[in-house]
């Protein structure tokens, strides 16, 4: 297989970083701010704001999915296409790049509190006590039982 010089590009990374041009052969690399690989962008700051929001997007994406192609809004059906399909990756979100900023959580709750909106009959419930009827936790609550989990399993190895 032969090397493809013209895909390669240089993520420069960190606080005064001189950005200095790289060639390879004879050919000079393309500096870019981010990048995309295995379905992770990464900026040259390591900040993870807008993986969080692609994110929400394709969940949100196929919530919206489910929306317009299911009938029924019964917690019987809604509850578990919901569970198995959009909150994998709002809870790989929350976990895997673990979101500093209240902005970014906010835009993941929001989609967790759509998915909770269309189950019929709760529409009358307030966000908290819909989670708490459908037997699911808020996102920040998922983050912190991670974090104890991944505790108690670093100390079991220790």
């Amino acid at each position: 297989m032969k090397f493809n010089k013209a895909k390669c590009k240089v993520l420069q990374m960190g606080w005064g970083n001189a950005k200095h041009k790289y060639r390879l052969g004879g050919e000079w690399i393309q500096s870019s701010p981010e990048e995309k690989d295995f379905g992770v962008l990464v900026d040259e700051k390591l900040n993870m704001t807008r993986q969080c929001a692609l994110t929400a997007q394709k969940a949100n994406r196929i919530l919206g999915c489910i929306k317009s192609s299911v009938g029924s809004r019964s917690k019987e059906v809604t509850l578990p296409l919901c569970s198995a399909l959009v909150r994998p990756h709002l809870e790989s979100c929350v976990q895997v790049w673990s979101p500093q900023h209240k902005k970014v959580m906010d835009l993941l709750e929001w989609v967790q509190r759509r998915a909770a909106k269309m189950i019929s009959r709760l529409e009358h419930f307030s966000c908290e006590e819909r989670l708490r009827e459908l037997g699911l936790f808020s996102l920040e609550n998922r983050r912190v039982w991670g974090d104890l989990i991944a505790a108690l399993q670093h100390l079991n190895w220790a």
